[in-house]
């Protein structure tokens, strides 16, 4: 298991404060969801030139090839590893969260052959050659995804938790049957939970860019 690091946001007199703590928190959201891209503008070739990637053997581990973003990543792992699991241990794409681990929250939401899929309710050697996106590979600082701008520009997130699955599964619906109504997108929605509740903004977003369309 990679280690964490546990950041702290003090005042002048060294204590940490509500205020500093919640806006750090707001602006660490939009870029480790909505645009988790500054520190990874690259995927790397391999696991093992990926910084903090998990290379270490592993008894009875299964070669598997991952194509993640458009890279191609030789890997080996337990033939139990979940998608969820290779993608952030192994590859270090921490990006898509672990929320629920049972298939009930969508923070774990991937495409996979243009398909969103709860990357926790799949195998990593299930997906040898697919395509699988992240939310690391659906843009770039300057140039984010309409998806990823809009979440941004309607505040389409508070704790941050959540956004880069709502984000996958919002892209993914703009190519789903989908009427055009707010009711609709919530249901096409509703296998993505937002413990803030910002259903609202993250609904209004994604009817921004479904109308710009």
């Amino acid at each position: 298991m990679q280690g964490k690091v546990k950041a702290h946001t003090e005042n002048s007199t060294g204590r940490v404060t509500r205020r500093s703590f919640l806006s750090q928190i707001g602006a660490a959201g939009v870029v480790a969801t909505a645009a988790p891209l500054v520190a990874q503008t690259q995927a790397p070739a391999t696991p093992a030139e990926t910084p903090g990637a998990k290379i270490e053997k592993v008894e009875g581990a299964v070669a598997v090839t991952l194509s993640v973003n458009g890279k191609s990543f030789s890997i080996e792992v337990d033939p139990r590893t979940t998608l969820l699991d290779g993608l952030r241990e192994t590859l270090s794409l921490t990006g898509t969260k672990k929320g629920c681990d049972h298939g009930q929250c969508g923070a774990c939401t991937v495409h996979i052959n243009g398909r969103r899929v709860n990357s926790c309710l799949t195998l990593a050697i299930m997906h040898d050659g697919d395509a699988i996106t992240t939310i690391e590979g659906l843009g770039e600082p300057g140039t984010l995804h309409p998806m990823q701008a809009s979440f941004v520009a309607h505040d389409g997130y508070q704790c941050g938790y959540c956004t880069s699955g709502q984000i996958m599964s919002a892209v993914a619906l703009l190519k789903e049957p989908c009427g055009p109504g707010d009711a609709e997108v919530k249901e096409l929605m509703s296998g993505n939970i937002c413990r803030c509740g910002a259903y609202p903004n993250i609904v209004a977003a994604i009817q921004h860019v479904r109308n710009r369309a």
